[in-house]
Protein backbone atom coordinates (compact mmCIF):
# COMPACT_ATOMS: atom_id res chain seq x y z
CA UNK A 1 0.00 0.00 0.00
CA UNK A 2 1.29 3.32 -1.29
CA UNK A 3 2.39 6.40 2.34
CA UNK A 4 -0.98 7.79 2.15
CA UNK A 5 0.38 11.86 1.28
CA UNK A 6 -1.33 13.69 4.01
CA UNK A 7 -0.52 11.52 7.24
CA UNK A 8 2.95 11.98 5.93
CA UNK A 9 2.02 15.55 5.80
CA UNK A 10 0.93 15.93 9.08
CA UNK A 11 3.14 13.39 10.82
CA UNK A 12 0.56 11.93 13.43
CA UNK A 13 0.06 8.80 14.79
CA UNK A 14 -1.93 5.98 12.92
CA UNK A 15 -4.94 6.45 15.67
CA UNK A 16 -4.85 10.13 15.41
CA UNK A 17 -4.88 10.54 11.86
CA UNK A 18 -7.87 7.48 11.65
CA UNK A 19 -9.85 10.01 13.88
CA UNK A 20 -8.97 12.97 11.86
CA UNK A 21 -9.45 11.39 7.98
CA UNK A 22 -12.69 9.87 9.29
CA UNK A 23 -13.94 13.59 10.63
CA UNK A 24 -12.47 15.08 7.78
CA UNK A 25 -15.01 12.49 5.35
CA UNK A 26 -17.82 12.82 7.54
CA UNK A 27 -17.83 16.49 7.48
CA UNK A 28 -17.03 16.98 3.80
CA UNK A 29 -19.86 14.24 2.84
CA UNK A 30 -22.50 15.56 5.40
CA UNK A 31 -22.17 18.98 3.73
CA UNK A 32 -22.21 17.67 0.40
CA UNK A 33 -25.32 15.66 1.09
CA UNK A 34 -27.28 18.37 1.67
CA UNK A 35 -27.49 19.72 -2.05
CA UNK A 36 -30.50 18.37 -3.77
CA UNK A 37 -31.14 18.64 -7.26
CA UNK A 38 -34.85 18.49 -8.63
CA UNK A 39 -35.52 17.78 -4.27
CA UNK A 40 -33.73 14.84 -4.38
CA UNK A 41 -30.37 14.07 -2.40
CA UNK A 42 -28.21 11.57 -0.83
CA UNK A 43 -28.34 13.08 2.68
CA UNK A 44 -25.31 11.11 4.88
CA UNK A 45 -24.84 8.69 2.05
CA UNK A 46 -22.78 11.30 0.51
CA UNK A 47 -20.44 10.30 3.05
CA UNK A 48 -19.95 6.87 1.10
CA UNK A 49 -18.95 8.42 -2.20
CA UNK A 50 -16.90 10.82 -0.35
CA UNK A 51 -14.94 7.94 1.20
CA UNK A 52 -14.39 6.54 -2.14
CA UNK A 53 -12.58 10.03 -3.30
CA UNK A 54 -10.90 10.09 -0.67
CA UNK A 55 -9.19 6.54 -1.07
CA UNK A 56 -8.80 6.70 -4.99
CA UNK A 57 -6.22 9.62 -3.54
CA UNK A 58 -4.26 7.63 -1.79
CA UNK A 59 -5.67 8.20 1.92
CA UNK A 60 -5.99 5.90 4.02
CA UNK A 61 -5.86 4.45 7.31
CA UNK A 62 -4.80 1.52 9.46
CA UNK A 63 -7.11 -1.69 8.43
CA UNK A 64 -7.49 -2.64 11.74
CA UNK A 65 -8.63 0.92 13.23
CA UNK A 66 -10.68 0.87 9.79
CA UNK A 67 -12.43 -2.40 10.85
CA UNK A 68 -12.99 -1.66 14.26
CA UNK A 69 -14.59 1.74 13.16
CA UNK A 70 -16.46 0.06 10.22
CA UNK A 71 -17.66 -2.42 13.35
CA UNK A 72 -18.37 -0.09 16.01
CA UNK A 73 -20.26 2.71 13.87
CA UNK A 74 -22.18 -0.39 12.12
CA UNK A 75 -23.55 -1.98 15.42
CA UNK A 76 -24.54 1.52 17.04
CA UNK A 77 -26.48 2.49 14.49
CA UNK A 78 -28.36 -0.73 13.88
CA UNK A 79 -28.92 -1.08 17.32
CA UNK A 80 -30.27 2.10 18.29
CA UNK A 81 -32.17 1.80 15.65
CA UNK A 82 -34.12 -1.36 16.83
CA UNK A 83 -34.44 0.16 19.87
CA UNK A 84 -36.28 3.17 18.93
CA UNK A 85 -38.84 1.15 16.41
CA UNK A 86 -39.30 -1.83 18.70
CA UNK A 87 -42.17 -0.76 20.41
CA UNK A 88 -44.22 0.35 17.23
CA UNK A 89 -42.97 -3.02 15.46
CA UNK A 90 -44.57 -5.11 17.99
CA UNK A 91 -47.59 -3.26 17.96
CA UNK A 92 -48.16 -3.46 13.99
CA UNK A 93 -48.05 -7.17 13.52
CA UNK A 94 -51.10 -7.16 15.70
CA UNK A 95 -52.50 -5.26 13.11
CA UNK A 96 -52.36 -4.34 9.11
CA UNK A 97 -48.20 -4.40 9.77
CA UNK A 98 -48.10 -8.29 8.95
CA UNK A 99 -49.50 -7.53 5.43
CA UNK A 100 -47.10 -4.97 4.80
CA UNK A 101 -44.13 -7.29 6.25
CA UNK A 102 -45.00 -10.09 4.08
CA UNK A 103 -45.06 -7.37 0.38
CA UNK A 104 -41.75 -5.96 1.92
CA UNK A 105 -40.26 -9.77 2.18
CA UNK A 106 -41.71 -10.85 -1.30
CA UNK A 107 -39.87 -7.78 -2.67
CA UNK A 108 -36.39 -8.59 -0.83
CA UNK A 109 -37.23 -11.97 -1.77
CA UNK A 110 -37.89 -11.44 -5.71
CA UNK A 111 -34.70 -9.11 -5.57
CA UNK A 112 -32.07 -11.60 -3.81
CA UNK A 113 -32.92 -14.58 -5.99
CA UNK A 114 -32.44 -11.95 -9.49
CA UNK A 115 -28.86 -11.69 -7.65
CA UNK A 116 -28.50 -15.36 -7.53
CA UNK A 117 -29.93 -16.01 -11.23
CA UNK A 118 -27.91 -13.25 -12.47
CA UNK A 119 -24.57 -15.10 -10.75
CA UNK A 120 -25.25 -18.26 -12.69
CA UNK A 121 -26.32 -16.83 -16.01
CA UNK A 122 -23.57 -13.60 -16.25
CA UNK A 123 -20.69 -15.48 -14.27
CA UNK A 124 -20.53 -12.64 -12.01
CA UNK A 125 -18.32 -14.06 -8.89
CA UNK A 126 -20.75 -14.51 -5.78
CA UNK A 127 -19.02 -12.15 -3.56
CA UNK A 128 -19.19 -9.41 -6.53
CA UNK A 129 -23.16 -10.29 -6.75
CA UNK A 130 -23.86 -9.61 -3.23
CA UNK A 131 -22.05 -6.53 -2.94
CA UNK A 132 -24.40 -5.45 -6.42
CA UNK A 133 -26.85 -6.54 -4.51
CA UNK A 134 -26.40 -4.31 -1.28
CA UNK A 135 -25.75 -1.63 -3.86
CA UNK A 136 -28.72 -1.97 -5.55
CA UNK A 137 -31.14 -2.12 -2.38
CA UNK A 138 -29.13 0.61 -0.81
CA UNK A 139 -28.04 -1.57 2.26
CA UNK A 140 -24.93 -1.10 3.40
CA UNK A 141 -25.39 -3.31 6.76
CA UNK A 142 -26.44 -6.13 5.10
CA UNK A 143 -23.00 -5.31 3.35
CA UNK A 144 -21.39 -5.47 6.14
CA UNK A 145 -23.03 -8.81 7.52
CA UNK A 146 -21.84 -10.12 4.09
CA UNK A 147 -18.34 -9.11 4.31
CA UNK A 148 -18.26 -10.91 7.60
CA UNK A 149 -19.80 -13.79 6.44
CA UNK A 150 -16.43 -13.95 3.80
CA UNK A 151 -14.25 -13.75 6.81
CA UNK A 152 -16.24 -16.77 8.40
CA UNK A 153 -15.53 -19.26 5.91
CA UNK A 154 -11.65 -18.28 5.40
CA UNK A 155 -12.70 -15.75 1.99
CA UNK A 156 -11.40 -12.17 3.38
CA UNK A 157 -9.53 -11.43 -0.02
CA UNK A 158 -12.77 -10.92 -1.54
CA UNK A 159 -14.22 -8.45 1.14
CA UNK A 160 -12.60 -5.19 -0.85
CA UNK A 161 -14.47 -6.73 -4.30
CA UNK A 162 -17.92 -7.03 -2.71
CA UNK A 163 -17.36 -2.72 -1.52
CA UNK A 164 -16.39 -1.87 -4.98
CA UNK A 165 -19.72 -3.75 -6.23
CA UNK A 166 -22.00 -2.18 -3.66
CA UNK A 167 -20.27 1.52 -4.48
CA UNK A 168 -20.70 1.28 -8.03
CA UNK A 169 -24.30 0.48 -7.81
CA UNK A 170 -25.59 2.26 -4.99
CA UNK A 171 -25.86 5.72 -7.09
CA UNK A 172 -28.66 4.04 -9.21
CA UNK A 173 -30.15 1.94 -6.33
CA UNK A 174 -31.11 5.28 -5.00
CA UNK A 175 -32.38 6.88 -8.44
CA UNK A 176 -33.90 3.68 -9.67
CA UNK A 177 -36.43 3.19 -6.63
CA UNK A 178 -37.74 7.15 -7.75
CA UNK A 179 -37.88 6.09 -11.11
CA UNK A 180 -39.78 2.67 -10.40
CA UNK A 181 -41.93 5.63 -8.45
CA UNK A 182 -42.74 7.38 -10.78
CA UNK A 183 -43.96 4.38 -13.43
CA UNK A 184 -46.48 2.82 -10.11
CA UNK A 185 -47.60 6.78 -9.83
CA UNK A 186 -48.82 6.61 -13.15
CA UNK A 187 -50.28 3.56 -12.85
CA UNK A 188 -52.04 4.50 -9.65
CA UNK A 189 -53.42 7.80 -11.59
CA UNK A 190 -54.74 5.61 -13.89
CA UNK A 191 -56.68 3.22 -11.91
CA UNK A 192 -57.96 5.94 -9.53
CA UNK A 193 -61.27 6.14 -11.43
CA UNK A 194 -61.72 2.58 -10.59
CA UNK A 195 -60.66 2.24 -7.43
CA UNK A 196 -62.77 5.67 -5.94
CA UNK A 197 -65.15 3.30 -3.33
CA UNK A 198 -62.20 1.62 -2.12
CA UNK A 199 -60.05 4.59 -1.74
CA UNK A 200 -62.34 6.38 0.44
CA UNK A 201 -62.28 2.81 2.79
CA UNK A 202 -58.51 3.39 3.19
CA UNK A 203 -58.75 5.35 6.49
CA UNK A 204 -60.58 2.89 7.85
CA UNK A 205 -58.70 -0.60 6.20
CA UNK A 206 -54.77 0.89 6.72
CA UNK A 207 -55.38 2.15 10.98
CA UNK A 208 -57.12 -0.80 11.95
CA UNK A 209 -55.33 -0.55 15.55
CA UNK A 210 -55.19 3.22 15.87
CA UNK A 211 -56.89 4.84 18.70
CA UNK A 212 -60.59 6.09 17.37
CA UNK A 213 -62.48 8.81 19.90
CA UNK A 214 -66.87 8.62 19.12
CA UNK A 215 -69.70 9.67 21.06
CA UNK A 216 -72.35 6.82 21.56
CA UNK A 217 -75.83 6.75 22.45
CA UNK A 218 -77.01 4.11 24.75
CA UNK A 219 -79.70 2.69 23.86
CA UNK A 220 -79.36 -1.26 23.37
CA UNK A 221 -81.48 -2.95 26.13
CA UNK A 222 -78.85 -5.31 26.84
CA UNK A 223 -76.36 -3.38 28.24
CA UNK A 224 -79.20 -0.40 30.50
CA UNK A 225 -78.08 -1.24 33.97
CA UNK A 226 -75.06 -2.71 33.55
CA UNK A 227 -72.09 -1.58 34.80
CA UNK A 228 -68.95 -0.31 32.26
CA UNK A 229 -67.15 -3.31 34.07
CA UNK A 230 -70.01 -5.55 32.76
CA UNK A 231 -69.74 -4.50 29.12
CA UNK A 232 -65.94 -4.33 29.07
CA UNK A 233 -66.63 -8.13 30.02
CA UNK A 234 -69.66 -8.75 27.81
CA UNK A 235 -68.23 -6.93 24.70
CA UNK A 236 -64.32 -8.53 25.02
CA UNK A 237 -62.84 -5.08 22.90
CA UNK A 238 -60.49 -2.70 24.02
CA UNK A 239 -62.24 0.88 24.69
CA UNK A 240 -62.15 3.16 27.34
CA UNK A 241 -65.32 5.70 28.36
CA UNK A 242 -63.63 9.13 29.15
CA UNK A 243 -66.97 11.16 29.30
CA UNK A 244 -70.50 10.23 30.48
CA UNK A 245 -73.67 12.89 29.31
CA UNK A 246 -76.69 12.51 31.42
CA UNK A 247 -79.19 14.77 32.04
CA UNK A 248 -77.39 17.30 30.55
CA UNK A 249 -74.54 17.27 32.48
CA UNK A 250 -71.14 15.65 32.11
CA UNK A 251 -69.27 13.07 34.43
CA UNK A 252 -66.49 11.47 34.98
CA UNK A 253 -67.36 7.42 34.85
CA UNK A 254 -65.57 4.32 36.40
CA UNK A 255 -65.69 0.62 36.29
CA UNK A 256 -68.56 0.45 38.74
CA UNK A 257 -70.85 3.28 36.29
CA UNK A 258 -74.46 2.17 35.90
CA UNK A 259 -75.50 3.11 32.26
CA UNK A 260 -78.95 4.29 31.75
CA UNK A 261 -81.15 5.00 28.95
CA UNK A 262 -80.63 7.90 26.60
CA UNK A 263 -76.91 8.35 28.42
CA UNK A 264 -74.69 9.66 25.86
CA UNK A 265 -70.75 8.44 26.38
CA UNK A 266 -67.63 9.08 24.92
CA UNK A 267 -65.18 6.16 24.01
CA UNK A 268 -61.74 5.81 22.99
CA UNK A 269 -61.63 2.44 21.26
CA UNK A 270 -59.47 1.00 18.09
CA UNK A 271 -60.70 1.28 14.51
CA UNK A 272 -61.45 -2.08 14.00
CA UNK A 273 -63.59 -2.17 17.01
CA UNK A 274 -66.07 1.07 15.93
CA UNK A 275 -68.48 -0.93 14.00
CA UNK A 276 -68.98 -4.03 17.01
CA UNK A 277 -69.26 -1.33 19.72
CA UNK A 278 -72.15 0.50 17.61
CA UNK A 279 -74.02 -2.21 17.60
CA UNK A 280 -73.53 -2.71 20.74
CA UNK A 281 -74.53 0.71 22.69
CA UNK A 282 -76.91 1.35 20.27
CA UNK A 283 -76.31 4.55 18.34
CA UNK A 284 -73.35 6.74 16.83
CA UNK A 285 -73.68 10.58 16.74
CA UNK A 286 -72.23 12.50 14.43
CA UNK A 287 -69.73 14.48 16.09
CA UNK A 288 -66.05 14.16 14.84
CA UNK A 289 -64.11 13.91 18.21
CA UNK A 290 -60.50 13.18 16.13
CA UNK A 291 -60.18 16.33 14.81
CA UNK A 292 -57.20 18.11 16.13
CA UNK A 293 -58.70 21.50 16.59
CA UNK A 294 -60.57 20.25 19.23
CA UNK A 295 -60.63 22.06 22.91
CA UNK A 296 -61.33 19.30 25.17
CA UNK A 297 -61.42 21.63 28.07
CA UNK A 298 -64.10 23.43 27.06
CA UNK A 299 -66.59 20.39 26.87
CA UNK A 300 -67.23 21.01 31.00
CA UNK A 301 -66.24 23.66 33.29
CA UNK A 302 -64.88 21.38 35.64
CA UNK A 303 -63.01 18.98 33.90
CA UNK A 304 -59.75 19.76 31.96
CA UNK A 305 -57.81 17.06 29.81
CA UNK A 306 -53.97 17.07 29.70
CA UNK A 307 -51.06 15.65 28.78
CA UNK A 308 -48.79 13.80 31.74
CA UNK A 309 -45.64 12.41 31.16
CA UNK A 310 -44.23 9.48 32.77
CA UNK A 311 -40.58 10.67 34.40
CA UNK A 312 -40.30 8.45 37.34
CA UNK A 313 -38.37 5.26 37.32
CA UNK A 314 -40.88 3.47 39.77
CA UNK A 315 -43.71 3.73 36.93
CA UNK A 316 -42.01 2.28 34.12
CA UNK A 317 -42.83 -1.23 33.37
CA UNK A 318 -46.38 -1.47 35.81
CA UNK A 319 -49.32 -1.49 34.18
CA UNK A 320 -51.88 1.09 33.83
CA UNK A 321 -54.37 -0.84 36.28
CA UNK A 322 -52.28 -1.52 38.66
CA UNK A 323 -51.75 2.15 39.61
CA UNK A 324 -55.89 2.24 40.42
CA UNK A 325 -55.81 6.57 39.18
CA UNK A 326 -59.57 6.25 39.15
CA UNK A 327 -59.93 4.97 42.89
CA UNK A 328 -57.35 6.76 43.70
CA UNK A 329 -57.39 10.41 42.44
CA UNK A 330 -61.14 10.53 40.44
CA UNK A 331 -59.12 10.77 37.09
CA UNK A 332 -59.35 8.91 33.45
CA UNK A 333 -56.41 7.72 31.12
CA UNK A 334 -57.86 8.02 27.77
CA UNK A 335 -54.97 7.58 25.90
CA UNK A 336 -51.00 6.85 26.14
CA UNK A 337 -48.92 8.31 23.38
CA UNK A 338 -45.73 6.03 23.08
CA UNK A 339 -42.72 7.50 20.58
CA UNK A 340 -45.38 9.37 18.50
CA UNK A 341 -47.97 6.90 18.25
CA UNK A 342 -51.39 6.70 20.29
CA UNK A 343 -52.71 3.47 22.03
CA UNK A 344 -55.77 3.16 23.56
CA UNK A 345 -55.19 3.08 27.60
CA UNK A 346 -56.66 -0.63 28.57
CA UNK A 347 -55.33 -1.92 31.86
CA UNK A 348 -53.33 -4.26 30.93
CA UNK A 349 -51.14 -1.82 28.95
CA UNK A 350 -47.58 -1.72 30.19
CA UNK A 351 -46.31 1.66 30.84
CA UNK A 352 -42.99 3.17 30.06
CA UNK A 353 -40.70 6.07 30.77
CA UNK A 354 -41.88 8.97 28.14
CA UNK A 355 -45.02 7.69 28.04
CA UNK A 356 -47.51 10.91 27.45
CA UNK A 357 -50.79 9.97 29.46
CA UNK A 358 -53.96 12.12 28.18
CA UNK A 359 -55.63 12.63 31.66
CA UNK A 360 -59.29 13.56 32.54
CA UNK A 361 -60.23 14.66 35.36
CA UNK A 362 -60.87 17.82 37.82
CA UNK A 363 -58.03 20.39 38.19
CA UNK A 364 -56.55 19.06 41.16
CA UNK A 365 -57.16 15.54 40.86
CA UNK A 366 -55.01 15.95 37.49
CA UNK A 367 -52.42 18.33 39.11
CA UNK A 368 -51.63 14.55 41.84
CA UNK A 369 -51.77 12.37 39.22
CA UNK A 370 -49.20 14.63 37.40
CA UNK A 371 -46.68 14.49 40.51
CA UNK A 372 -47.22 10.98 41.06
CA UNK A 373 -46.04 10.35 37.09
CA UNK A 374 -43.17 12.98 37.89
CA UNK A 375 -43.96 15.15 34.47
CA UNK A 376 -40.83 16.20 35.14
CA UNK A 377 -39.64 16.30 31.04
CA UNK A 378 -35.98 17.51 31.97
CA UNK A 379 -35.67 14.70 33.98
CA UNK A 380 -36.27 12.89 29.97
CA UNK A 381 -32.96 14.24 29.24
CA UNK A 382 -30.61 11.99 31.67
CA UNK A 383 -29.28 9.56 29.14
CA UNK A 384 -30.15 5.93 29.86
CA UNK A 385 -26.82 4.75 28.61
CA UNK A 386 -27.09 1.49 30.86
CA UNK A 387 -30.10 0.19 28.09
CA UNK A 388 -27.41 1.35 25.27
CA UNK A 389 -24.38 -0.88 26.90
CA UNK A 390 -26.58 -3.71 27.92
CA UNK A 391 -28.19 -4.04 24.47
CA UNK A 392 -24.70 -3.67 23.16
CA UNK A 393 -23.59 -7.00 24.79
CA UNK A 394 -26.58 -8.69 24.47
CA UNK A 395 -26.87 -8.17 20.81
CA UNK A 396 -23.16 -8.79 20.02
CA UNK A 397 -23.26 -12.55 22.03
CA UNK A 398 -26.49 -13.10 20.04
CA UNK A 399 -24.84 -12.30 16.72
CA UNK A 400 -21.81 -14.27 17.58
CA UNK A 401 -23.99 -17.51 18.28
CA UNK A 402 -23.20 -19.89 15.48
CA UNK A 403 -26.73 -21.24 14.17
CA UNK A 404 -26.48 -24.57 12.24
CA UNK A 405 -29.16 -24.98 9.41
CA UNK A 406 -29.94 -28.18 7.41
CA UNK A 407 -27.52 -28.91 4.37
CA UNK A 408 -25.06 -26.22 5.25
CA UNK A 409 -21.57 -27.28 6.21
CA UNK A 410 -20.76 -23.59 8.35
CA UNK A 411 -23.19 -22.32 10.78
CA UNK A 412 -24.60 -18.91 10.32
CA UNK A 413 -24.22 -16.30 11.98
CA UNK A 414 -26.80 -13.09 12.85
CA UNK A 415 -23.42 -10.85 13.19
CA UNK A 416 -23.10 -7.27 14.49
CA UNK A 417 -25.90 -5.90 12.27
CA UNK A 418 -28.58 -9.14 12.75
CA UNK A 419 -28.11 -9.74 16.63
CA UNK A 420 -27.91 -6.44 17.64
CA UNK A 421 -31.25 -5.12 15.80
CA UNK A 422 -33.05 -8.22 17.09
CA UNK A 423 -32.09 -7.64 21.07
CA UNK A 424 -32.74 -4.08 20.26
CA UNK A 425 -36.52 -4.56 18.49
CA UNK A 426 -37.07 -6.83 21.75
CA UNK A 427 -35.57 -4.23 24.39
CA UNK A 428 -37.39 -1.49 22.86
CA UNK A 429 -40.52 -3.71 23.08
CA UNK A 430 -40.53 -5.56 26.46
CA UNK A 431 -37.37 -4.37 28.32
CA UNK A 432 -40.09 -2.26 30.22
CA UNK A 433 -41.89 -5.27 31.37
CA UNK A 434 -38.95 -5.98 32.84
CA UNK A 435 -38.04 -2.79 34.48
CA UNK A 436 -35.45 -1.93 32.33
CA UNK A 437 -35.40 2.56 31.54
CA UNK A 438 -35.18 1.87 27.58
CA UNK A 439 -36.30 5.47 26.91
CA UNK A 440 -34.26 7.80 25.05
CA UNK A 441 -35.32 11.55 23.65
CA UNK A 442 -35.81 11.20 19.47
CA UNK A 443 -33.24 13.61 19.23
CA UNK A 444 -30.69 11.23 21.22
CA UNK A 445 -31.46 8.12 19.54
CA UNK A 446 -31.33 9.79 15.98
CA UNK A 447 -28.01 11.51 17.19
CA UNK A 448 -26.32 7.93 18.10
CA UNK A 449 -27.92 6.62 14.92
CA UNK A 450 -26.73 9.06 12.83
CA UNK A 451 -23.22 9.14 14.29
CA UNK A 452 -23.03 5.02 13.66
CA UNK A 453 -23.94 5.04 10.32
CA UNK A 454 -21.61 8.07 9.10
CA UNK A 455 -18.54 6.56 10.79
CA UNK A 456 -19.46 3.17 9.19
CA UNK A 457 -20.14 4.91 5.73
CA UNK A 458 -16.60 7.07 5.89
CA UNK A 459 -15.14 4.13 6.77
CA UNK A 460 -17.03 1.76 3.79
CA UNK A 461 -15.95 3.85 1.06
CA UNK A 462 -12.70 4.01 2.42
CA UNK A 463 -12.02 0.45 1.78
CA UNK A 464 -13.74 0.50 -1.75
CA UNK A 465 -11.99 4.04 -2.85
CA UNK A 466 -8.54 2.40 -4.20
CA UNK A 467 -10.02 0.69 -6.69
CA UNK A 468 -13.48 2.07 -7.79
CA UNK A 469 -13.19 4.42 -10.92
CA UNK A 470 -11.42 1.62 -12.12
CA UNK A 471 -13.96 -1.19 -11.91
CA UNK A 472 -16.31 1.56 -13.38
CA UNK A 473 -14.50 1.80 -16.33
CA UNK A 474 -13.87 -1.79 -17.03
CA UNK A 475 -16.64 -3.57 -19.03
CA UNK A 476 -17.88 -5.72 -16.20
CA UNK A 477 -18.12 -2.84 -14.28
CA UNK A 478 -20.50 -1.70 -16.80
CA UNK A 479 -22.38 -5.11 -16.49
CA UNK A 480 -22.32 -4.53 -12.82
CA UNK A 481 -24.24 -1.45 -13.07
CA UNK A 482 -27.16 -2.52 -15.79
CA UNK A 483 -27.09 -5.72 -13.20
CA UNK A 484 -27.87 -3.43 -10.34
CA UNK A 485 -30.47 -1.39 -12.12
CA UNK A 486 -32.33 -4.61 -13.17
CA UNK A 487 -32.36 -6.06 -9.34
CA UNK A 488 -33.47 -2.63 -8.03
CA UNK A 489 -36.42 -1.87 -10.66
CA UNK A 490 -37.72 -5.12 -11.39
CA UNK A 491 -38.52 -5.86 -8.36
CA UNK A 492 -40.04 -3.22 -7.34
CA UNK A 493 -42.30 -2.96 -10.16
CA UNK A 494 -43.62 -6.01 -9.80
CA UNK A 495 -44.60 -5.78 -5.88
CA UNK A 496 -46.03 -2.19 -6.55
CA UNK A 497 -48.54 -3.62 -9.15
CA UNK A 498 -49.29 -6.68 -6.84
CA UNK A 499 -49.90 -4.32 -4.07
CA UNK A 500 -51.92 -1.75 -6.19
CA UNK A 501 -54.07 -3.86 -7.97
CA UNK A 502 -54.92 -6.87 -5.63
CA UNK A 503 -54.83 -5.30 -2.07
CA UNK A 504 -56.41 -2.20 -0.18
CA UNK A 505 -53.24 0.05 0.36
CA UNK A 506 -52.82 3.57 -1.24
CA UNK A 507 -49.94 4.94 -3.16
CA UNK A 508 -48.45 6.22 -0.15
CA UNK A 509 -48.23 3.06 2.12
CA UNK A 510 -47.32 0.73 -1.39
CA UNK A 511 -43.97 2.92 -2.04
CA UNK A 512 -43.25 3.44 2.36
CA UNK A 513 -43.18 -0.32 2.04
CA UNK A 514 -40.87 -0.33 -0.90
CA UNK A 515 -38.72 2.45 0.70
CA UNK A 516 -38.74 0.93 4.03
CA UNK A 517 -37.63 -3.25 2.37
CA UNK A 518 -34.93 -1.01 0.31
CA UNK A 519 -33.79 0.48 3.24
CA UNK A 520 -33.70 3.74 1.27
CA UNK A 521 -35.09 6.90 3.41
CA UNK A 522 -33.59 9.10 0.56
CA UNK A 523 -36.84 8.06 -1.79
CA UNK A 524 -38.74 8.19 1.27
CA UNK A 525 -38.45 12.04 0.92
CA UNK A 526 -39.78 11.98 -2.61
CA UNK A 527 -42.52 9.84 -1.74
CA UNK A 528 -43.60 12.15 1.27
CA UNK A 529 -43.90 15.10 -1.51
CA UNK A 530 -45.78 13.53 -4.16
CA UNK A 531 -48.40 12.24 -1.76
CA UNK A 532 -48.51 14.58 0.64
CA UNK A 533 -49.13 12.70 3.75
CA UNK A 534 -47.06 10.52 6.40
CA UNK A 535 -48.45 7.41 5.64
CA UNK A 536 -45.58 6.14 3.89
CA UNK A 537 -43.11 6.71 6.91
CA UNK A 538 -45.26 5.16 9.02
CA UNK A 539 -45.26 1.91 6.22
CA UNK A 540 -41.37 2.28 6.39
CA UNK A 541 -41.09 2.18 10.32
CA UNK A 542 -43.31 -0.52 9.80
CA UNK A 543 -41.11 -2.87 6.75
CA UNK A 544 -37.69 -1.46 7.83
CA UNK A 545 -37.16 -3.82 10.81
CA UNK A 546 -37.83 -6.93 9.35
CA UNK A 547 -36.81 -6.87 6.05
CA UNK A 548 -33.54 -5.55 7.02
CA UNK A 549 -33.10 -8.40 9.21
CA UNK A 550 -34.04 -10.43 6.08
CA UNK A 551 -31.69 -9.15 4.15
CA UNK A 552 -28.53 -9.76 6.87
CA UNK A 553 -29.50 -13.01 6.77
CA UNK A 554 -30.54 -13.72 3.12
CA UNK A 555 -26.63 -12.63 2.24
CA UNK A 556 -25.09 -14.99 5.13
CA UNK A 557 -27.05 -18.16 4.10
CA UNK A 558 -26.38 -17.36 -0.19
CA UNK A 559 -22.28 -16.63 0.78
CA UNK A 560 -22.21 -19.82 3.50
CA UNK A 561 -24.01 -22.02 1.41
CA UNK A 562 -22.85 -21.27 -2.25
CA UNK A 563 -19.10 -20.27 -1.76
Amino acid sequence: MQDDWLNKTLGLSEDVYALLLIALISAVGISLGKIKVRGIGLGVTFVFFTGIVAGHFGLHINPVILQYAMSMGLVLFIYTLGLQVGPGFVSAFRSGGVKLNLLGLALALVGTLMAVACHWITGVSLPDMMGILCGATTNTPALGTAQQALAQIGQEGSAASMSLGCAVTYPLGVVGVILAFMVIHAWHTRWIKHQEPRAKSLQDTDHQDEPFIVSFHVKNPAVLGKTLRQVADLTKNDFVVSRLWRNGEVMLPDADTILQDKDRILVITKHKDLERLTVFFGERDSNDWNKEDIDWNKLDSRLISRRIVITRPEINGKRLGALHLRNRFSVNISRVNRAGMDLVATPDLVLCMGDRLTAIGEQKAVDHVAKSMGNVVADLDEPNLGAIFVGLILGIALGALPICLPTMSVPVKLGLAGGPIIVGILIGAYGPRLHMITYTTSSANRMLRALGIVIFLACLGLQAGPRFFDTVMRADGALWVALGFLITVVPILLVGWLSLKFTKLDMAMVCGMVCGSMANPMALDYVNDITHTERGAVAYTTVYPLCMFARIIAVQIIIVLLM
